[in-house]
């Protein structure tokens, strides 16, 4: 005698992932410069400036305030088939 169960079993899963992150001020440049090593870069007057005018520069100012920075949701459904055969024998 011979037996076939099958079965199905699905999984829905669901993640929500919010990231915080605190403020940032901050400024990074090749061949630029300011008055004072630790100026508030958000100050009305600091000003920046070129060290080498002959030579190329780049300046980069990140500000982000306090609070959510970003957010990841997924959601997936994970199907899973399996097939069990059975034989039984029986004697006498």
């Amino acid at each position: 005698m011979t037996q076939t169960v099958t079965a199905t079993q699905v999984v829905n899963e669901t993640t929500a992932i919010e990231r915080f992150g605190g403020a940032v001020s901050v400024w990074n440049g090749d061949n630029v410069s300011t008055d004072t090593a630790t100026s508030d870069i958000k100050a009305t007057g600091t000003k920046f400036y070129v060290v080498d005018p002959a030579q190329p520069w780049q300046l980069e100012i990140t500000t982000r305030p306090a609070g959510l920075v970003e957010t990841v949701d997924t959601t997936r459904a994970i199907t899973t088939n399996t097939t069990t055969n059975t034989l039984s024998i029986f004697s006498q």
